[in-house]
């Protein structure tokens, strides 16, 4: 029984609590607290390919989401009442883990969602990484500075890493030690 309730726990983050008290009390719970993250399964796809698209030039298709899937990693989205909000992956091998993607549709920018999936990242490579990795276009100042405030530091950059109208962009890389 408890094996069951610890993959039910890795594949849900949810707290009843919190939602028991928005329906009681609903002026006392802030809207990113109803935040649900879960496990992205192959019929988020649609959704999260749009959310994609609205945000990237040059977009990932799907069969990048399916690799991701095949190879174990870590993919989640971040809904609120049952619609899809954004979706984050995560890689981890060696004691380091690599946050792949976090991407949140555009309406709902700006309102937590895009912190509490990094947070969560940060929180399934505890104790699995020794330190968390990303890279991010040196021109996304909001997704920069989310980055540093949680902790994140610049180690380097990656010349030509992003695909650009005209060529390529360099990346920033950033990494968080955990301790």
């Amino acid at each position: 029984m408890r094996g069951l309730l610890d993959k039910i726990k890795k594949m849900v983050v949810y707290d009843a609590d919190t939602e028991f008290y928005a329906k009681v009390f609903p002026e006392s719970v802030e809207k990113r607290d109803l935040l649900r993250l879960r496990t992205m399964t192959h019929a988020d796809l649609h959704t999260v390919l749009e959310i994609e698209r609205k945000n990237y030039q040059f977009p990932w298709e799907e069969d990048i989401f399916t690799d991701c899937f095949k190879a174990g990693y870590s993919c989640w989205v971040c809904e609120f009442q049952g619609k899809v909000l954004g979706y984050s992956l995560l890689s981890i091998a060696v004691g380091e883990a690599h946050i792949l993607n976090i991407s949140v549709d555009p309406a709902e920018q700006k309102q937590g969602v895009g912190r509490k999936m990094l947070e969560h990242l940060i929180e399934v490579a505890r104790g699995r990484a020794e330190t968390v990795f990303l890279e991010v276009r040196p021109t996304n100042t909001a997704a920069i500075a989310l980055y540093e405030d949680v902790g994140f530091n610049e180690i380097g950059i990656r010349k030509g890493y992003y695909p650009a109208e005209n060529g390529r962009e360099d990346a920033l890389m950033l990494a968080l030690q955990l301790f």
